[in-house]
């Protein structure tokens, strides 16, 4: 079975609590083949809305070249980024990856809620009612499209994030059955250009997205996948990777994916 982590974010994003170095060392140590660094490069300057215009690529690169040096030999390190809140300026985001050396895999996200929902990062969402959350759900996944309309990324990350902040923060188990329209829109628009998915193992929760959207996902032709695990410190690289593996496998797939220089490798599941 091969074991790759691709969604790991180092001290080169404001919420990354270790080295590119420590963290394939835990990749190492979890027994995985591979992973691709994804840190944040966001439109906007960490907890504000202020335009961001740079990113450390001297230390990323730094960082990724002692990694090598260390655990090269054991493992496959892959460059890469999460391209967060494009949605808020797909220039200033065309601007971040020009400037970026050449990345192996790129994730597009959404980590804000609408601007009905005050442009609210979805980490700090209220204890609300029900109906609160469905109308966030379909803003979010309103957003999710365009960005897909947009579409220069590898693969769509954690199509479900909502959920995991409804859970976090409200204690409620949610999923997107009211908004599945919406979801087989953003497949049809990424499907047929060649973008895909993540399923983002959560850290060990429930999977993002889930069983119900990875099967409609693979019945409307979907193959380009990627898993990872959304770590930002060292105990969670490779968390339920090989489950995940198998829940793809029940899923209807049959290859996971990788990348290399933005060109994807199916690997068998």
């Amino acid at each position: 079975m091969y074991l790759a982590d691709y969604h790991l974010h180092s001290t080169c994003s404001p919420d990354g609590e270790y080295t590119m170095a420590q963290m394939a060392e835990a990749a190492v140590d979890h027994g995985l083949q591979e992973i691709c660094v994804t840190d944040h490069l966001d439109t906007i300057e960490w907890g504000t809305y202020a335009p961001r215009t740079d990113f450390p690529w001297p230390e990323a690169l730094r960082q990724i070249e002692e990694a090598r040096r260390l655990w090269g030999d054991r493992l496959t390190i892959r460059l890469g980024a999460e391209l967060g809140e494009a949605v808020l300026s797909f220039d200033r985001a065309e601007q971040l990856l020009t400037a970026a050396p050449g990345l192996d895999f790129v994730i597009g996200s959404v980590h804000m809620a609408s601007p009905r929902y005050g442009n609210m990062d979805l980490y700090y969402l209220p204890k609300a009612d029900i109906d609160y959350y469905q109308g966030l759900i379909a803003d979010y996944l309103g957003d999710v499209l365009t960005l897909a309309r947009w579409g220069k990324f590898q693969v769509l990350g954690h199509l479900t994030l909502p959920l995991r902040y409804i859970r976090n923060n409200a204690g409620l188990t949610m999923d997107f059955s009211a908004h599945m329209d919406a979801v087989e829109e953003i497949f049809r628009c990424i499907i047929p250009r060649g973008i895909g998915i993540e399923c983002n193992t959560n850290r060990g929760d429930i999977p993002l997205p889930d069983a119900d959207i990875l099967r409609l996902y693979r019945r409307m032709g979907g193959e380009i996948i990627t898993i990872g695990t959304d770590a930002h410190s060292t105990e969670y690289v490779g968390c339920r990777v090989a489950e995940t593996q198998q829940l793809l496998r029940e899923s209807g797939f049959r290859y996971f994916t990788t990348f290399t220089q933005g060109v994807p490798e199916f690997r068998p599941l």
